[in-house]
């Protein structure tokens, strides 16, 4: 750890006690820290920095550390700990931003379809807390369903942090050449990154794999991290 970049280190060391604090009081802690619905009672203001803490396992956890001290060491090196601290934050914030932003787009839809079939507002919601409807409202289930998991959904972890510090990582070391475990090839940065990105893009509005994985957010990082590279005159060098 005394390699580790000052910044850098403290945000590991940050999220290593919020994850260890959450196996012992996993209940209390998701409910106060990781980033609710903002109709859900659960949700706070503050979430919308400390999801960026919470993590959902090891492997989670585990994984968002190492690209964080991968990619993000040479660009606190560079930058200093005030930018990258503003980096990151802004980064993250991006992307609960988009995230939230589609997740409320997605459930306004069900709702109104709700309303429309003859729900009141009173009902829909006492359905999400309790999980059953009557039975004139039966075959609106599969709208309550979705939209319950939207009401009820959790969302947590850096990663939407470090994909904008990946698409930094990206303009200044386009060539630096990256290994993937289940592709035994190396691939430079400036491909693999918006390949990244473009994944998560497709996985996000079709949910091919339907996994709880936001992909949405990690798109709402990078796309920060891009603009923000941009407004501070960063030009991509060894793009070609």
């Amino acid at each position: 750890m005394n390699r580790v970049p000052d910044t850098i280190k403290h945000l590991i060391i940050i999220n290593i006690i919020m994850f260890l604090a959450t196996q012992m009081m996993p209940e209390q802690f998701y409910n106060l820290f990781a980033m609710h619905f903002p109709l859900n009672p659960h949700f706070r203001i503050w979430q919308i920095v400390t999801h960026m803490f919470m993590h959902g396992g090891i492997a989670h956890i585990a994984f968002n550390m190492y690209a964080l001290w991968a990619f993000g060491a040479p660009l606190e090196y560079m930058w200093g700990k005030k930018k990258f601290l503003i980096f990151y934050f802004v980064s993250g914030l991006g992307a609960i931003l988009l995230y939230t932003g589609v997740q409320y787009f997605e459930f306004n839809n069900y709702f109104h379809q709700l309303i429309e079939a003859g729900m009141s507002k009173e009902e829909i919601y006492q359905s999400f807390i309790t999980g059953k409807v009557s039975g004139t409202y039966l075959e609106l289930m599969p709208v309550l369903e979705k939209s319950a998991a939207l009401f009820n959904s959790v969302m947590l972890g850096a990663s939407g942090a470090i994909y904008g510090v990946l698409v930094a990582f990206a303009f200044y070391f386009p060539n630096a050449e990256l290994m993937l475990i289940f592709i035994p090839y190396p691939i430079k940065a400036k491909y693999f990154v918006p390949l990244l990105v473009l994944a998560d893009f497709m996985f996000g509005i079709t949910n091919v794999f339907h996994t709880p994985i936001a992909h949405m957010a990690h798109v709402g990082g990078a796309v920060t991290g891009f603009i923000l590279m941009k407004m501070w005159g960063n030009k991509i060098e060894g793009w070609y």
